[in-house]
């Protein structure tokens, strides 16, 4: 079977420390194998895969305008930025790909300030509360847009 779209997955700030930082919360998994799973689902649906990982909004932002010219859809944990990143909002509004937002954790159970995304409204959707089977279940949708 062919692929058929290109999908990148930006995780954000603090990410890189999946596996160490509040495993109740996160899991227990690293970054490098919550990305083998991503790139194993990915696989499974036939969908070219990339992941990139930074705790710096500028060079999320910098990641999103260059994606605008070679992926058809983008998964994205925009960790603390979800909540208060307007730049990332703009950035996403800007490039007019599907981008669905995931959180690992069921942020709406969690402290009040992260029940506000100020990233939703310009994603295709939201998903969160499943651990990291929410990157598979985004890829599944834009895989099959």
């Amino acid at each position: 079977m062919e692929i058929t779209k290109k999908i990148l997955v930006i995780h954000g700030p603090n990410l890189n420390l999946l596996g160490e930082r509040e495993p109740g919360v996160y899991g227990e998994q690293s970054l490098e194998i919550v990305n083998k799973s991503i790139m194993d689902s990915a696989k499974k649906i036939n969908v070219e895969c990339n992941v990139f990982q930074s705790n710096h909004e500028g060079e999320i932002i910098d990641k999103l305008h260059s994606a605008r010219h070679d992926f058809d859809g983008i998964v994205i944990n925009a960790g603390a930025y979800t909540h208060y990143s307007y730049a990332i909002r703009d950035a996403i509004s800007a490039i007019k790909i599907p981008c669905i937002e995931v959180h690992i954790s069921n942020v709406f159970a969690r402290e009040e300030f992260r029940a506000k995304s100020v990233i939703a409204p310009v994603c295709l959707g939201s998903i969160c509360g499943f651990g990291i089977e929410g990157y598979t279940l985004a890829l599944q949708v834009l895989g099959n847009r």
